[in-house]
């Protein structure tokens, strides 16, 4: 492994599930896992192929029960491509002695390489040379490039390249009571002599699906139409020692692209066009140095190493030309089916690092938020509430698409799933509305879209909060916070919460923050808002007084998760990691034993703390102040260490939150949680479930910890402020910004220096706060700054 390299060597099928998530290849468009072109599915591989927004809703009896389950489709499979020895059985590491294998993910080229060398008997060894890429200029495009060496022997090879539409969502074992045939009308056809074609839609969203595939090879091709499989076979000539190369160029479209009429029609006419490997191999490099500078993060060491794998598959899965569809961010990016490629909260952790490197991408993901206001409006309603109540899963239409029934493997029993109750992903979205604005300026977005979100999510929890005269303070009841261990108190009929502390924090700062926008914004802008929306002075009047006066519980001095969460039995932590080891998923130990994670005070994730990552320590003791409450500095702390002591860090997130948090509250202990973070998706901590998806969320998060966890960076009131805590073990840095019309704005950190460098252009200079001082930095201009107490 080298710093641009991402390397396996030796086949190992325990293994290849993760290896193929951590080595897919996308473009924000579509992506495929890095499986090997000769193995199809089955329990060691799993090929396959998503498209960014292409869901399929189907109904399936689970545990005596119909549901309905809308999931990102498994498209057809462009990648079969097997080999074998005349008369002899197809080669596959399963099948065949493999003498030597690799897997290189080029990291700066966006290229996965693969080199294995079969041996054959007789001393005779065929080796394999793959160059495989999803192209990020031409997101259409895709290509395949195969390198056949024989040694020992010359000789016949045939070899078989197919479009198989008979592809299943089956990658995810917990789901497989589940109907996963989500595609429907597979045919099947040739457009050229080196040409197939593939055409599907799927069951019931009827997205039209095209595909066509080019071999470009020195021999016959001869085409068979099996269907579902469009089959290409072709005779090789081998001769020892020399190397025989064949081409496979695919072209994927659905009815979901924008400008076309004609998905088939659009994918056979593209990969007619497209040009040879190596040309296109040229204008995918092109593309991806491009996105390299505008994403520059120099980070010493095994971190950097891992930060840029982290990065990589963030610009993967949503890229420039994400900016041009109607998509929100996969919780598990487009690398597998796990979460059925749903959109959570996780843009929460994503969208920050977005805003200061590719503003549009958050912009448009943002929209996607927007385009579906009006259904977490009409979702509202059917609740009996104002404004907007944003799904906790969202998929194609802004339907809530959280799951009724979860399965707990451990225990084998379906059980109910209330996670529709986190209704805190509202604020997420209004959190990243105001951020990408403070970040981008983007006044126009700001005043439309932005207000509009903002107006009906503060709406939404106003609505729901209910004043209590007992305690002369507004109460919100019956949620799940981030934690997502505790949906209900012990015994309780019903499921829900009451006061939980990120919810209730959370909602206060949408309401402050909107009645800001409101004060701001241009009469006739404003005008246009009060009128459209019904919004009155006793609405903003009400706004105004919960934003005071919403009920935050503490317990022993610490800000409590959740009213009564002190009263909720100790766990015994040491005897249950002594029996069970890992006890991340702890809900489900308890569960399998006939117990249950709502009688203990015990946490998957952070949920409290999370308000310690959303916010600076100012702005936090100015949320607390503004309810009334006082929040000291020692409060803050034992309420970290309480926190720390009871969670199972059953989420990648938590790691990533828990460094943030112990950056700034106990710099000593944040190192273990940023390695956890690190670590999260290439260790799989999590058992199994990154070969399933990556977790998109964690790996954006760790970018974003080091662009304004450790640095302080905080984009408001028109200037960067900074305040940067260094960790002895992440002392020295760097990273590029976009900023307000400013393109590669540098930062470096190192020895208690921070150097700025401002690029040259008409744009105005930028206000830099530091604690001690202000800087005003010129286009042109860069400043070195000596941190306070560095000598």
């Amino acid at each position: 492994m080298t710093d641009w390299i991402w390397e396996y060597e030796g086949y190992d099928p325990a293994d290849e599930r993760l290896r193929e998530s951590l080595c897919t290849l996308g473009n924000g468009c579509f992506a495929t896992r890095g499986a090997l072109p000769e193995c199809a599915a089955d329990e060691v591989h799993y090929p396959g192929t998503y498209v960014a927004g292409c869901y399929n809703r189907l109904p399936s009896d689970v545990a005596g029960r119909r549901v309905e389950n809308e999931d990102m489709v498994n498209v057809p499979n462009w990648l079969p491509l097997r080999f074998r020895l005349p008369g002899g059985p197809w080669l596959t590491p399963d099948a065949a002695p493999v003498l030597d294998h690799r897997m290189r993910l080029h990291l700066a080229s966006g290229v996965l390489e693969r080199r294995t060398r079969y041996g054959l008997g007789d001393g005779r060894e065929l080796t394999v040379r793959q160059q495989r890429l999803v192209h990020m200029a031409d997101p259409h495009l895709a290509a395949l490039r195969t390198e056949f060496t024989a040694e020992g022997f010359s000789g016949d090879l045939e070899v078989e390249a197919a479009l198989d539409g008979g592809v299943t969502n089956a990658g995810v074992p917990r789901y497989r009571d589940l109907d996963g045939r989500h595609l429907t009308h597979v045919h099947t056809g040739t457009a050229a002599p080196d040409t197939v074609w593939l055409r599907c839609r799927t069951r019931t969203s009827d997205i039209r699906i095209g595909i066509a595939a080019r071999l470009t090879v020195d021999a016959p091709v001869t085409t068979r139409h099996e269907e579902p499989r469009a089959v290409q076979r072709v005779r090789l000539r081998l001769t020892a020692g020399r190397t025989t190369t064949l081409d496979k160029t695919v072209a994927l479209h659905t009815s979901r692209d924008p400008a076309i009429s004609d998905p088939l029609y659009a994918a056979v006419e593209r990969v007619s066009r497209a040009p040879g490997f190596d040309e296109l191999l040229e204008s995918h490099l092109t593309a991806w140095d491009q996105l390299w500078r505008r994403a520059e993060l120099d980070v010493p060491g095994e971190p950097g190493r891992i930060l840029r794998l982290h990065l990589f598959h963030v610009l993967q899965t949503v890229s420039p030309h994400t900016a041009d569809l109607d998509v929100g961010v996969p919780a598990r990016g487009l690398h597998g089916e796990a979460y059925r490629g749903h959109v959570f909260w996780d843009e929460l952790f994503v969208l920050p690092y977005l805003d200061l490197h590719f503003p549009e991408v958050a912009r448009a993901l943002l929209r996607y938020r927007h385009r579906r206001l009006e259904q977490a409006c009409t979702a509202a309603r059917e609740a009996g509430r104002r404004g907007a109540m944003y799904p906790w899963q969202s998929g194609s239409d802004g339907r809530e698409e959280s799951q009724r029934l979860h399965l707990n493997p451990r225990s084998g029993r379906w059980l109910p799933d209330h996670s529709r109750l986190q209704y805190h992903v509202g604020s997420a979205i209004a959190y990243n509305a105001w951020q990408y604005c403070q970040a981008s300026g983007d006044t126009e977005f700001l005043h439309t879209k932005a207000a509009e979100m903002l107006l009906q999510i503060a709406r939404f929890w106003a609505d729901a909060a209910v004043y209590d005269d007992r305690m002369e303070r507004h109460r919100i009841k019956g949620v799940m916070g981030p934690d997502e261990y505790h949906d209900a108190y012990p015994g309780a009929e019903s499921p829900g919460l009451d006061d939980n502390a990120y919810t209730n924090v959370t909602a206060a700062w949408v309401l402050t923050r909107t009645l800001e926008l409101l004060d701001s914004l241009p009469e006739p802008r404003r005008r246009e808002l009060v009128e459209r929306t019904g919004l009155d002075g006793g609405e903003l009047e009400l706004w105004e007084d919960v934003s005071r006066t919403l009920y935050v519980p503490f317990h022993r001095g610490v800000i409590s998760q959740f009213e009564g969460y002190g009263d909720l039995a100790e766990l015994d932590w040491d005897g249950y990691r002594e029996r069970y080891g890992d006890i991340r998923r702890l809900d489900r130990i308890l569960e399998a034993e006939g117990d249950s994670v709502n009688r203990y005070q015990a946490s998957k994730q952070a949920d409290v703390l999370m308000l310690g990552y959303l916010f600076s320590p100012d702005e936090l003791r100015s949320l607390f102040k503004r309810l009334g409450l006082r929040l000291e500095e020692d409060t803050w702390q034992r309420t970290v260490d309480y926190y720390l002591r009871r969670t199972s860090h059953g989420s990648t997130l938590s790691g990533l939150v828990h460094g943030w948090v112990l950056a700034r509250a106990r710099r000593a202990e944040a190192w273990k949680y940023c390695q956890e973070a690190l670590r999260g998706d290439i260790a799989d901590l999590q058992g199994g479930t990154t070969g399933e998806g990556i977790h998109l969320g964690a790996m954006a998060g760790t970018l974003d910890l080091v662009q304004r966890g450790l640095t302080g960076l905080e984009t408001r009131e028109g200037a960067l402020w900074l305040d940067p805590v260094p960790l002895p073990e992440l002392s020295s840095y760097g990273f590029v910004l976009r900023y307000r019309g400013h393109w590669g704005v540098r930062l470096r950190l190192a020895h208690g220096r921070l150097e700025i460098a401002v690029p040259a252009s008409d744009e105005s200079p930028i206000d830099v706060r530091l604690p001690d001082r202000v800087v005003c930095l010129r286009p042109g201009e860069t400043g070195h700054l000596l941190l306070a107490g560095q000598g």
